[in-house]
Protein backbone atom coordinates (compact mmCIF):
# COMPACT_ATOMS: atom_id res chain seq x y z
CA UNK A 1 0.00 0.00 0.00
CA UNK A 2 1.66 3.17 -1.07
CA UNK A 3 -1.35 5.48 -0.97
CA UNK A 4 -0.74 8.53 1.17
CA UNK A 5 -4.13 8.29 2.91
CA UNK A 6 -5.94 5.10 3.90
CA UNK A 7 -9.59 4.95 4.85
CA UNK A 8 -10.67 3.15 8.02
CA UNK A 9 -11.17 -0.20 6.28
CA UNK A 10 -7.76 -0.03 4.63
CA UNK A 11 -6.06 1.08 7.85
CA UNK A 12 -7.71 -1.73 9.80
CA UNK A 13 -6.60 -4.26 7.19
CA UNK A 14 -3.05 -2.82 7.26
CA UNK A 15 -2.93 -3.20 11.06
CA UNK A 16 -4.68 -6.58 11.12
CA UNK A 17 -7.56 -5.18 13.21
CA UNK A 18 -11.30 -4.89 12.88
CA UNK A 19 -12.73 -1.62 11.57
CA UNK A 20 -14.83 -1.34 14.73
CA UNK A 21 -11.70 -1.52 16.89
CA UNK A 22 -10.19 1.51 15.12
CA UNK A 23 -13.51 3.35 15.37
CA UNK A 24 -13.76 2.67 19.11
CA UNK A 25 -10.17 3.75 19.72
CA UNK A 26 -10.75 6.92 17.70
CA UNK A 27 -13.78 7.82 19.84
CA UNK A 28 -11.77 7.26 23.05
CA UNK A 29 -8.71 9.13 21.77
CA UNK A 30 -6.64 5.95 21.61
CA UNK A 31 -4.96 4.32 18.65
CA UNK A 32 -3.06 5.86 15.76
CA UNK A 33 -3.36 9.48 14.70
CA UNK A 34 -5.87 10.22 11.96
CA UNK A 35 -6.82 13.08 9.67
CA UNK A 36 -10.32 14.53 9.24
CA UNK A 37 -10.99 15.68 5.68
CA UNK A 38 -14.49 17.08 5.86
CA UNK A 39 -16.55 14.17 7.20
CA UNK A 40 -14.03 11.58 6.02
CA UNK A 41 -11.51 9.98 8.36
CA UNK A 42 -8.15 9.07 6.83
CA UNK A 43 -4.97 7.54 8.18
CA UNK A 44 -1.47 8.23 6.89
CA UNK A 45 0.59 5.07 6.53
CA UNK A 46 3.54 6.83 8.20
CA UNK A 47 1.33 7.52 11.26
CA UNK A 48 0.25 3.88 11.38
CA UNK A 49 3.88 2.74 11.20
CA UNK A 50 4.89 5.21 13.94
CA UNK A 51 2.03 4.02 16.14
CA UNK A 52 3.10 0.39 15.65
CA UNK A 53 6.67 1.29 16.65
CA UNK A 54 5.38 3.08 19.77
CA UNK A 55 3.63 -0.15 20.83
CA UNK A 56 6.80 -2.30 20.92
CA UNK A 57 7.32 -3.71 24.42
CA UNK A 58 9.82 -5.94 26.21
CA UNK A 59 7.22 -7.57 28.46
CA UNK A 60 3.50 -7.63 29.18
CA UNK A 61 3.54 -5.53 32.36
CA UNK A 62 4.08 -2.22 30.59
CA UNK A 63 7.34 -0.39 30.85
CA UNK A 64 9.45 1.22 28.20
CA UNK A 65 9.62 0.37 24.54
CA UNK A 66 12.43 -1.89 23.36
Amino acid sequence: MDKQFLDTNEAARYLGLQRTTLEAWRCRGDGPQFVKLGRAVRYRQADLDAWIESRVRQNTIGGEAA
